[in-house]
């Protein structure tokens, strides 16, 4: 079965948009195969060349067969032949149009399906946000609670070297003192 997309060209556009590998390759799959089981279902619903061409000779054949009941009792049942035509074209206007009602019925199958893919992806994709600015969050808090404890170490430190400062000019003085 074809694809009529390049799915490696999908991949490498949702790596671009901020997608994972994997992600990406998930979401083309999920594509792949959603797109696989709709053109089964089409599939199902149609007929080959050959089974057109078969289901035509025998339209023809019917026809063919009907123009010779037509010439043989034109004179006497021509009027219920008539009415039996009718009958007929009543049947395949039905036909035709149970055609186009299953047609209709596998286009909105097709459509909820990838409206349901892309709300999928858009949650996904919110998920991801909010996880982001959970953390970005958690390191704001993080790295000011560093700077918070740097700024009491700094000034402890410079407490601590005041204090050494004065203990030691203290201690100079007083040798200074003594030795005068």
């Amino acid at each position: 079965r074809r694809l009529y997309f390049d799915t490696h060209a999908l991949v490498c556009l949702l790596e671009e948009k901020g997608f994972t590998t994997q992600q990406s390759e998930v979401i083309v799959s999920a594509l792949v195969k959603i797109m696989n089981t709709n053109l089964d279902m089409i599939y199902k619903d149609m007929v080959t060349k050959v089974q057109q061409e078969i289901a035509l000779q025998q339209v023809m054949s019917h026809i063919a067969g009907v123009k010779k009941d037509m010439i043989i009792l034109e004179k006497s049942e021509f009027s219920a032949l008539r009415a039996e035509n009718e009958k007929i074209k009543l049947e395949l206007q039905q036909i035709k149009k149970q055609v186009t009602d299953e047609i209709t019925k596998v286009h909105a199958d097709n459509k909820l399906n990838l409206n349901l893919e892309k709300s999928r992806v858009k949650e996904l994709h919110a998920q991801q946000d909010r996880a982001l600015t959970q953390t970005d969050r958690k390191i704001d808090t993080e790295v000011a609670d560093l700077k918070t404890m740097l700024e009491s170490h700094k000034l402890d430190n410079i407490k601590y070297l005041a204090g050494s400062v004065f203990t030691c000019l203290t201690v100079a003085l007083g040798f200074y003192r003594l030795w005068i």
